[in-house]
């Protein structure tokens, strides 16, 4: 049985994960305790259930530092686990409990909503530091439930590299495990002829080729992950997420993000993601 476990901070959609993993053909559960998590996996296997999909939360504080040692006992039953953590900046998350007004799952009298968002980021951290983590800040729900399709689509017996482009006055994604800053580069945005334009379109892609010092940083960013990728894949780890950033997002992160997938993808699982154009 294929098991997806579904975790992360509250508001940041985690129903609407479940949402696109129901419709994909997983039995969910949402917000099991995780003192329950190994039998109903074992139950659901021994059902005849293929696809399964368990959320768990922030609720089971106290049991929440055995996940390691559960996600080890459920391999060793021979399941297929993933994990997804969802995330996103607290800004973000409090403009969505005020547009909701819905009731944090942690708050109390003696708590601000930011100090709740605090509390359950503090006690998920052991879980996320298992995950594949998926910063939703600046998604749409259509974006998210496309990038969800994404992760169900992955190998999970190959490591992930993702390229994902982004503009740093709209922050840095909570998701990186490595940051490359490129605004140093010229800008094809002081270009009127450019500036409607993405990495994506040739001329700017012809802008950007035929400047040596965007080729030596690509050739540099491109060199630094060849070498340490086989560190990673030793880790164990099945995900690593590399983020380029310009300023807005749109021309040369976007670029750089496009080239490194390229110059990967005939050795590694590659996905790509432009937070700003989407």
């Amino acid at each position: 049985m294929q098991l997806i476990l579904v975790s992360g901070l509250s508001g940041s959609g985690k129903s609407i994960a479940l949402n696109v993993l129901e419709d994909s053909g997983y039995f969910c559960v949402d917000n099991l305790p995780l003192v329950l998590l190994s039998e109903t996996a074992r139950h659901l296997a021994r059902s005849g259930y293929q696809y399964a999909a368990i959320s768990v939360d922030a609720r089971s504080s106290s049991d929440l530092k055995q996940f390691p040692n559960v996600i080890t006992g459920l391999k060793d039953q021979g399941l297929d686990v993933r994990t997804l953590f969802l995330e996103a900046q607290v800004e973000t998350l409090v403009k969505r409990f005020s547009e909701t007004r819905r009731r944090h799952p942690l708050s109390d009298e003696g708590r601000t909503l930011t100090e709740c968002i605090q509390l359950e980021r503090e006690r998920l951290e052991v879980v996320s530091d298992l995950c594949h983590r998926l910063d939703t800040s600046d998604l749409s729900p259509n974006t998210l439930r496309a990038w969800i399709k994404d992760f169900i689509d992955l190998d999970r017996s190959r490591l992930t590299l993702l390229f994902q482009s982004f503009g740093f006055k709209h922050g840095i994604p909570l998701d990186a495990d490595f940051v490359f800053d490129v605004r140093c580069l010229p800008n094809p945005h002081y270009d009127p002829a450019l500036r409607p334009l993405t990495g994506k379109d040739a001329a700017v892609v012809a802008f950007l080729q035929e400047d040596a010092s965007v080729q030596k940083m690509l050739g540099d960013i491109g060199r630094f992950v060849a070498d340490w990728l086989p560190c990673f894949i030793r880790d164990n780890r099945n995900y690593l997420t590399v983020a380029l950033g310009c300023t807005g997002g749109q021309h040369r992160s976007v670029y750089f993000a496009e080239n490194l997938a390229a110059s990967f993808r005939s050795e590694y699982q590659v996905l790509v993601r432009h937070r700003e154009l989407s």
